[in-house]
This record gives structure tokens, C-alpha cells and sequence, in this order.
């Protein structure tokens, strides 16, 4: 999953990106309003999350904009600002969840993970099942056969991506743009050599190649 984390504080945006990188997320990192709103548009993530007192802008200008260019993307405002008053405004303004600062780490991943369920197709809860696949995306661990599989951070990644997205196809840079942040170094045929991976922990014809387009997994 693709984070976009918009925060001008510089030390408490590190923490928040090694955390959530730690938790198999993919996290990009703006400090401006303007910056923000130019990347959801031009690149979109799967989750924004969003300080209010921003350099150049407030937090809820950002809101409003996106959401007046109906863009839908899931917004996590997290913000000093917290008065109930604050929290009205900022969801009324079009924010899907509000978390006040200072938080509990344990307590923002629990909302990022409600905010994945509701932008995914295949689950309702934190265990997603296709055919003889099982994916637990809070614990972090996957089953074939009931057998327990080990894979690597970037191969859990994948899989999440592809069976969270059961029956729609994705694109080669889709899965590289939630498995790789900005500026990260990839090689070429990396992407294919995770999925070589997959299919022999799994089954080979669990992950479908759609020639010319991407990979797919089919829905449950």
C-alpha cells in the first residue's frame, strides 16, 4: 500500500515513514499543501495522510480542494489541533478519519488498516482468502494449504497488492509505485523475479500474467 505522508515536520515524518515502511507500506513524503495536492492528482496513493499546519497552506485547504476536483482518495488527518470543534471541522471538510498528536503508533496503524479494508475489494477484515491462499495483513503472514509460507517484505507486499486487487489487473508500474518509494533504485526486472518467487512458494498459476498489461489474481 502506497502512503502519501504530508507533514513539515521533519523528525517526526522520518519516524512515521521508518514505522510505516516497517509495517510493509510504501511511504512518500511531501512537506507543503500544494506539493500534496499535485501528487495525489498526478500520482495517486492509496492513503493520504495529513498534517493541518502546513508551510504554505492549511491542512483543510488541501482537503477541500481535493475533494471539490471529486477526488476520493482516503485522507488520515493527523494534527495538534485537537478540540472536538477541530475534529468536526475536519471531517466535515471531507477527511475520512482524525487522530490527534501526541499519538499512539499502534492506534494510527489500526486506522490506516480500516481505511485499506475500506478501499480494498476482497475483504472485510484483516485475512483475505482466494482459492488455497490466505493473507493476514496485521500479523503479516500468508498460507497455502493450510501451510504456513516465509516470504521476504517485498514478496508479501506484492501478494497483499495483488489479492487486495482480486480480479482487476495490475499494471507493471502500479505494483512498482506500491513497492518502491521515489527515487529508489530498481532493477529492471526485479518486479519479475519477486513474482518467479511467488509462484513457486505458492502455486505457479496462482498469479496470472496478462501479456502486455500486468498480473492478476483472480477474484475469490
Amino acid at each position: 500500500m502506497q502512503i502519501l505522508l504530508v507533514e513539515d515536520d521533519l523528525s517526526l515524518a522520518n519516524g512515521l515513514e521508518l514505522a510505516l515502511t516497517q509495517e510493509g507500506m510504501t511511504v512518500n513524503h511531501v512537506t507543503k499543501g500544494n506539493e500534496a495536492i499535485h501528487v495525489v492528482e498526478s500520482f495517486p496513493p492509496d492513503i493520504v495522510i495529513l498534517d493541518l499546519g502546513l508551510p504554505d497552506m492549511d491542512g483543510l485547504e488541501v482537503i477541500v480542494a481535493l475533494r471539490k476536483e471529486k477526488n476520493t482518495v482516503p485522507i488520515l488527518v493527523l494534527t495538534a489541533r485537537g478540540a472536538i470543534e477541530d475534529k468536526v471541522t475536519g471531517l466535515d471538510c471531507g477527511a475520512d478519519d482524525y487522530l490527534a498528536k501526541p499519538f499512539d503508533m499502534t492506534e494510527l496503524l489500526a486506522r490506516i488498516r480500516v481505511l485499506e479494508r475500506r478501499i480494498s475489494t476482497s475483504t472485510t477484515s484483516n485475512t483475505i482468502n482466494i482459492a488455497r491462499v490466505s493473507l493476514e495483513t496485521k500479523e503479516r503472514w500468508v498460507s497455502y494449504d493450510d501451510q504456513e509460507v516465509s516470504l521476504s517484505k517485498t514478496e508479501f507486499m506484492l501478494l497483499k497488492t495483488l489479492m487486495q486487487n482480486a480480479g482487476r489487473v495490475q499494471t507493471r508500474d502500479s505494483l512498482e509505485s506500491q513497492l518502491y518509494s521515489w527515487g529508489e533504485e530498481v532493477n529492471s526486472n526485479a518486479l519479475e523475479v519477486h513474482i518467479h518467487h511467488l509462484r513457486k512458494k505458492l502455486s505457479s498459476d496462482f498469479i496470472k500474467t496478462i501479456r502486455g498489461v500486468g498480473y492478476t489474481v483472480n477474484k475469490p
